[in-house]
C-alpha cells in the first residue's frame, strides 16, 4: 500500500478533554503543566489559529486593520470549509456518482483549501484530491508532505503519487498512472463497495486510459464542481467581500502612484505588490495597456512608457485573499489635461452598458434571457465586442459565460441563475482602428430578489464629468 498519513483523533472518543488530560494512566501527560492543554488557542477573525509560524496562508494584518475598520465580518474558514465539502457531497449524490477525482488546482482548492505552488501545479499536475460519497477526502500531496494541510481536519489522508505528466515519469508514465490508479481502486472498495461511477475533472492521457482499463465509468467531473461552486455560502460571500475590499485598496495605491513617464510594467508592478502585501495570492493574466495599445483589446502591459494626457485601461483578473478572485475593469485619463468628449462618450456608454445589463440579474431569469435583453452595442462597436456579456466569478472565472447576441448560435447554452451565484457584468468600447478603449466590469451577487453590485471602486472622475 502507498505511503499514507492518516488523520488521528485528537482525543479520546466519548472522553471529555479534561478528562482525557488528567488521566493518571496516560504515558504521555504532563503533571502540572504550564500550559493548559485545554485552552483555546487565540485566534485571528477568520477564525484560524493566530500563529506566527502556521504553515496556512491567509490574510495579512495589514488586511486584517483594513477591514475592522472598513466594518467588514472576516469568514468563518471551518464553516466555508465544511459548507463546500457538504456542497461536493450533495452534488455526488445528485448525481448518482460514487466519488469525485479532482486535479485543477481550484477544484482542489474549494475542496480541501488548501494550496501549493498554485501556478506551477496548473502546468505540472502532482496534486490530486479523491472525495467519495461516504464522505472520505484523500489529498495527494508533493512528496505526500501531510503537514502543508494539517489545519484542515476535513482532509482523511494525505498521500503521495499522483504525478505521471512527462517531466516527472518520462517513460514511466503509464507505470505511474497504473499505480495510481491501483490506489483509486483501492479506496473505492473501502467506501463505496463495487461502486465505479467516478467524476473526473481534468486528467492526464495515461490516467484516463489507466482508469478506463480498470473499468472505472469516468463521469464529467468538471461539469459537477462548476456547479457545485457556482452557489456561494454566506462565508464564502463574507470571503469575497474581504477580498474586493483588499483589490479596491491595491487599485487605489496603484491609481495614486500612476503617472506619465512610467511604463505599462511599472504600473502593473504595484497592482501585484500591493496584493501580496495583503494576503493575496496571484494575478491570472496582465492586461493593462495604455493610449493606441487599448485598442483592440486584450494586449498584456509591457515596456510601453505611458504618455501625458492618454488612457490607462485594465482588468484585474486578480487572486487575492481566501483565493477569491476579484474581477475588476476600469479605465483612467492619465495626464495633467482633459478627455476628449469621444473619450467621454465611450466611457459614457461602457458604463451605460453594465449599469443597465445589471439591471436584468436576478434568481430565475435565464441565460438566453440575459443574451436578448438589456443593453444592445452600437453597430460600430460589435466587430471588437468582449467575449461575455456576464460570468460567472468565485475561486477563478467559472461557469456561466453568458455571450452577446451575435454568439447565441455558435457560443451560447441554456441555464438559469440562482441565488447566490456571483456574476461579472463588463464591458469594452472601441470601434476598429480607434484610437483608445474602455474597459469596465463590476462583480455581482445574485440576491434573493434580484442583485447587489459588491464594487464600490470609483470610476474615473475626469472621464466622468
Amino acid at each position: 500500500m502507498p505511503q499514507s498519513f492518516l488523520r488521528m483523533p485528537r482525543s479520546t472518543p466519548g472522553v471529555s478533554d479534561s478528562e482525557h488530560n488528567n488521566m493518571p494512566n496516560n504515558p504521555h501527560s504532563i503533571p502540572e503543566p504550564k500550559v493548559d492543554p485545554g485552552r483555546r488557542p487565540a485566534m485571528r477573525p477568520d477564525n484560524t489559529p493566530d500563529d506566527n509560524d502556521r504553515i496556512e496562508i491567509g490574510p495579512t494584518p495589514m488586511a486584517y486593520a483594513e477591514w475592522e475598520a472598513a466594518g467588514l465580518q472576516c469568514p468563518d474558514l471551518p464553516v466555508m470549509r465544511q459548507y463546500r465539502f457538504d456542497r461536493i457531497l450533495a452534488g455526488l449524490a445528485a448525481a448518482d456518482l460514487d466519488a469525485v477525482l479532482l486535479f485543477d488546482p481550484l477544484s482542489i482548492r474549494y475542496a480541501t483549501d488548501t494550496t501549493h505552488m498554485q501556478l506551477w501545479n496548473a502546468h505540472n499536475p502532482f496534486r490530486a484530491c479523491l472525495i467519495t460519497r461516504d464522505g472520505h477526502m484523500v489529498l495527494w500531496e508533493y512528496g505526500g508532505y501531510a503537514y502543508m494541510s494539517e489545519y484542515n481536519p476535513l482532509i482523511d489522508e494525505v498521500r503521495a503519487g499522483a504525478s505521471f505528466f512527462y517531466f516527472a515519469t518520462a517513460q514511466r508514465t503509464e507505470e505511474k498512472a497504473d499505480k495510481f490508479v491501483a490506489q483509486i481502486l483501492d479506496l473505492l472498495q473501502q467506501h463505496v463497495g463495487s461502486g465505479r461511477r467516478v467524476a473526473v475533472d481534468k486528467i492526464q492521457i495515461a490516467g484516463l486510459r489507466a482508469l478506463d482499463a480498470a473499468g472505472v465509468e469516468v463521469m464529467d467531473g468538471e461539469a459537477l464542481m462548476e456547479h457545485t461552486r457556482a452557489i456561494k455560502g454566506p462565508d464564502e460571500i463574507l470571503a469575497m467581500r474581504c477580498a474586493i475590499h483588499a483589490c479596491e485598496a491595491s487599485i487605489a495605491e496603484m491609481r495614486e502612484l500612476t503617472q506619465p513617464g512610467m511604463t505599462e510594467n511599472d504600473v502593473w508592478a504595484e497592482l501585484h505588490k500591493a496584493n501580496i502585501r495583503r494576503g493575496g495570492e496571484w494575478i491570472e493574466t496582465r492586461i493593462l495597456s495604455t493610449g493606441q495599445r487599448t485598442n483592440p483589446w486584450f494586449q498584456e502591459c509591457g515596456p510601453r512608457v505611458i504618455g501625458n494626457n492618454e488612457i490607462l485601461s485594465f482588468d484585474t483578473d486578480l487572486i487575492g485573499c481566501y483565493g477569491m478572485c476579484t474581477d475588476i475593469s476600469r479605465s483612467w485619463f492619465i495626464g495633467d489635461g482633459q478627455p476628449t468628449q469621444r473619450q467621454k462618450d465611450m466611457h459614457k456608454l461602457a458604463l451605460e452598458h453594465i449599469v443597465t445589463n445589471a439591471e436584468l440579474v436576478r434568481p430565475g431569469i435565464s441565460f438566453r434571457e440575459l443574451t436578448e435583453q438589456g443593453h444592445h452595442l452600437p453597430e460600430k462597436y460589435i466587430p471588437q465586442r468582449y467575449g461575455s456579456k456576464f460570468h460567472g466569478v468565485g475561486l477563478c472565472d467559472e461557469w456561466p459565460a453568458i455571450k452577446y447576441p451575435i454568439d447565441w448560435e455558435e457560443r451560447g447554452y441554456e441555464g438559469v441563475l440562482e441565488a447566490g451565484m456571483m456574476l461579472c457584468v463588463e464591458a469594452y468600447i472601441g470601434e476598429v482602428g480607434g484610437p483608445d478603449g474602455i474597459k469596465l466590469e463590476d462583480q455581482l451577487l445574485v440576491t434573493g430578489d434580484g442583485y447587489e453590485n459588491m464594487v464600490s471602486c470609483p470610476y474615473d472622475a475626469l472621464l466622468m464629468s
